[in-house]
């Protein structure tokens, strides 16, 4: 659930610090992880309509602006939709593009780690922003969740940041350990560090993690978890 919104007494500040929270998070990433991210920015600045909260962008137009093809689009938005910056509000049919929203909250509970680069008044500002924001969603703990890989554009790859983005306590303690081992047919093949660590899996988050991948590859029928 989205808390904060850039309108009204102080918007225009709110606007110009999730960019520049962005940006510095962008500096501290990986190569990859900067360009998506930048593209992003590029986007918000571009076409994001603040008041409404709405990005209504057709998928070759934002290639267009990313200079890049329209398979690195589907990637990328997809990797921003399961980390949760990216909110679908309305998916896009015939005639129609897909609308979105942004997770303020969410990007910049994700950004924490690099507020104090930027300056203390700034870790000060947002930090009191934020927490008056999120009575319902807690901010993730420093180091709790690693960020996964955002160039694997496998099904298990991008699920692990919707996985991430739902619960990243229970993703770091037993979600991130796991490694993609192939596939047969429908059937995902997952490789756990142990069997204790496989059998809680089995038992407890084997059909979070199903429902995780059918939702960005509905032809995933079955999880197989090995050693």
């Amino acid at each position: 659930m989205r808390h904060l919104r850039p309108a009204g007494r102080g918007a225009s500040a709110l606007k110009y610090d999730l960019l520049t929270a962005m940006g510095a998070f962008a500096l501290a990433a990986a190569p990859s992880e900067q360009k998506r991210v930048l593209r992003l920015m590029t986007l918000i600045t571009a076409r994001y309509n603040w008041a409404s909260d709405s990005l209504a962008v057709g998928q070759r137009e934002i290639a267009q602006l990313w200079s890049c093809t329209d398979r690195t689009v589907k990637r990328d938005m997809s990797v921003l939709r399961g980390r949760g910056w990216l909110v679908l509000r309305r998916q896009g049919a015939r005639g129609r593009v897909s609308e979105y929203g942004l997770d303020l909250d969410r990007i910049l509970a994700d950004t924490r780690d690099v507020w104090d680069a930027v300056g203390p008044d700034f870790a000060v500002r947002l930090g009191g922003g934020l927490e008056e924001s999120t009575n319902i969603v807690p901010l993730q703990v420093k180091g709790t969740a690693p960020m996964p890989d955002g160039d694997d554009a496998s099904e298990w790859g991008l699920a692990r940041h919707a996985l991430r983005a739902q619960d990243a306590g229970t993703y770091a303690a037993w979600i991130h350990a796991l490694k993609r081992d192939g596939r047969v047919g429908g059937c995902l093949v997952l490789k756990a560090p142990s069997r204790f660590h496989a059998s809680y899996v089995q038992t407890h988050l084997v059909g979070r993690l199903l429902a995780a991948c059918r939702d960005v590859d509905p032809a995933v029928d079955a999880i197989d978890l090995r050693v």
